[in-house]
């Protein structure tokens, strides 16, 4: 499935989804998903890093990341809708039964539930990338919830379009524990950290202890992990060092951006 041209149209519509309002998008059907891009490759985070995958792509995301690797579905939303039984046939066509449903954040889609139901109906095992903020009832085989840090935010000095505009309600909403308490108690759950430097650390324990105070569900530090910040090999070869001595140091584990290693930035990866 091609990643379709940028519209002002599906940037609009996911910013009004991403606010909560309804989409008055010509045409928009309850099962279709805004659509960035589809392609089979190698999950390159987490536990099952290595297992041949089909990642599927949702535009559109109720938080900025300043270091957001995936640009085009957070602060520029671009792509085409497609409805679920397309997406199913689209998947089909690949050799692979692990399918990654990632953004963006793909939660915010009612449609999400519909596609990832069809897809259990078929026997694939699912991955939701999401960022812990929304909470959907849906058969998921592995939430990777990535909680995002205070480093994340993207003030004026460090958003992508230099105006800084998204800064303060991206600190509104970046952390919600009761909601990162229910995915754990739901879902076999993985929660991975985007580590920037050693000043995300105490952040990071803070935050695990007050999500197992929120919950019985057990969260075990291997099922924290720590990934390096970076889009590029240059920039991972940068990170990658100090995040893996932090992994040791604090009994955490450290996972790869394997895709990075691989093929750089590129696209479809």
């Amino acid at each position: 499935m091609p990643v379709a041209d940028d519209t002002d149209a599906l940037g609009e519509t996911v910013e009004r989804r991403d606010e909560g309002q309804d989409s008055d998008r010509d045409g928009d059907s309850d099962d279709s998903l805004p659509i960035n891009e589809l392609f089979c490759s190698l999950q390159g985070e987490g536990r099952l890093a290595g297992v041949p995958s089909v990642f599927v792509r949702t535009s559109g995301c109720n938080l900025r990341c300043w270091f957001c690797d995936s640009y085009h579905t957070s602060w520029e939303p671009t792509g085409d809708w497609y409805g679920v039984a397309d997406l199913v046939a689209a998947i089909d066509e690949f050799d692979a039964d692990h399918v990654v449903l990632t953004g963006g954040e793909p939660l915010i889609h009612d449609a999400s539930v519909d596609l990832l139901e069809a897809l259990a109906d078929r026997g694939y095992h699912t991955t939701v990338e999401t960022n812990g903020t929304v909470y959907r009832d849906a058969p998921i085989d592995l939430a990777s919830v990535s909680p995002k840090l205070a480093s994340s935010t993207p003030t004026e000095e460090r958003d992508p379009k230099g105006d800084g505009e998204w800064a303060d309600r991206h600190e509104r909403r970046r952390l919600d524990v009761e909601t990162l308490a229910r995915l754990l108690e739901r879902y076999e759950t993985q929660l991975k950290f985007v580590v920037t430097g050693p000043g995300d650390v105490d952040e990071i324990e803070t935050l695990v202890s007050r999500v197992r105070a929120a919950t019985d569900a057990p969260l075990p530090d291997d099922r924290v992990l720590l990934m390096p910040e970076g889009q590029t090999r240059e920039r991972l070869n940068e990170t990658r060092e100090v995040v893996a001595e932090l992994a040791i140091e604090r009994g955490y584990r450290y996972t790869p951006r394997l895709h990075v290693d691989l093929w750089n930035d590129a696209p479809g990866t």
